[in-house]
């Protein structure tokens, strides 16, 4: 069973069902506070996950004092660990986390365009120029939870288009809630590897959780249980 780091800041509080659904799907899993991290702390991992929540309560601006943090810990040593073949998983804060310690493609998460902190259900479709190992087990079209407000994508120039056609823009908004550049939901890296959302996954692992109460989906789980399980298999 490959096993899951999951990162703990001050202020994180999407760690533990993050951990159930990660069991759930073939993973052992371990919340780590960031006070115990340390460059061995990664050694018996396959996957490093970034929670949701608001690391140290977004004081500077989302995610930045988690990436310090990270970073002083750490040094190069995540950057190391992906490229030796390990996967790393953004959600929510933690993507906005992932976008400061440049392992996604440019970026910056700013507030959303409504100025208002937004909790509701997201369509969301995947793209096709290049498939994410997190994806493979979910439909063309999909939704998930969303819960933030700096979760709107901003991007240099023509970059966000580039992203959508190169496929680093994994996954996109099917109705831009939050005024993200190109409608951009999720990016992912040069290998895959490396995958940054703003939809909380762990929040649709049971089919009871969805807001209609006769929802079906031919499906055995929610939707989010599937983007775990497409981790699990893509480490086997």
């Amino acid at each position: 069973m490959p096993h899951a780091l999951l990162l703990k800041f001050p202020g994180t509080n999407c760690d533990a069902e993050t951990a159930r659904a990660l069991e759930a799907a073939g993973f052992t899993s371990e919340v780590l506070p960031v006070a115990l991290l340390e460059p061995s702390s990664l050694d018996k991992a396959q996957m490093i996950v970034f929670s949701g929540g608001f690391s140290y309560g977004d004081y500077v601006m989302s995610g930045r004092i988690a990436q310090l943090i990270t970073k002083s810990k750490l040094g190069d040593r995540l950057k190391d660990f992906v490229a030796k073949g390990g996967y790393a998983l953004g959600i929510c804060n933690g993507f906005q986390i992932l976008t400061q310690l440049d392992l996604l493609p440019k970026g910056s998460l700013i507030h959303n365009t409504s100025g208002r902190f937004i909790c509701r259900w997201v369509g969301l479709k995947k793209t096709s120029a290049k498939a994410s190992p997190y994806l493979s087990k979910l439909p063309e079209t999909f939704e998930l939870p969303v819960a933030h407000a700096e979760g709107r994508l901003v991007t240099e120039g023509s970059d966000a288009a580039n992203y959508v056609k190169s496929g680093h823009a994994a996954l996109l908004y099917t109705n831009n809630v939050n005024g993200s550049t190109s409608a951009i939901a999720g990016l992912q890296d040069d290998t895959g590897r490396v995958f940054g959302l703003m939809p909380h996954p762990e929040r649709f692992i049971f089919k009871s959780q969805h807001y209609d109460p006769d929802w079906n989906g031919d499906t055995q789980h929610g939707w989010g249980h599937y983007l775990f399980q497409s981790a699990r298999e893509a480490l086997n």
